[in-house]
């Protein structure tokens, strides 16, 4: 039931992950290279440049996704006292549950 009921929030939060994760990889790639970042589509794109536009691409949405479906667990937790998903530490730091 829980799963259901934290549906909206996912997906409330990867929208906005997306949106937030193309404007930052755009705004990092505008001042770190110049001209528009290369599309793998593209013929005339370089193999360097390439490969540099996606590992930034990747680690940014990968980070940026990650931390907002975290913020959206807690906002969950805290409005319905329930926490979706696996529940390890309590605490920053404390070990994992050991498995049986």
């Amino acid at each position: 039931m829980t799963k259901i009921l934290f549906k909206p929030f996912s997906m409330f939060a990867s929208r906005l992950a997306g949106r937030t994760s193309r404007k930052l990889v755009d705004r990092i790639w505008g001042a770190a290279a110049p001209g528009e970042r290369p599309k793998a589509e593209e013929s005339a794109a370089s193999w360097g440049r390439l490969a540099g536009a996606l590992l930034l691409e990747g680690a940014i949405f990968r980070a940026v996704g990650g931390l907002a479906d975290h913020a959206a667990r807690r906002w969950f937790a805290h409005l319905t006292g329930r926490w979706p998903g696996e529940k390890r530490g309590t605490e920053p730091g404390s070990a994992p549950d050991a498995e049986s």
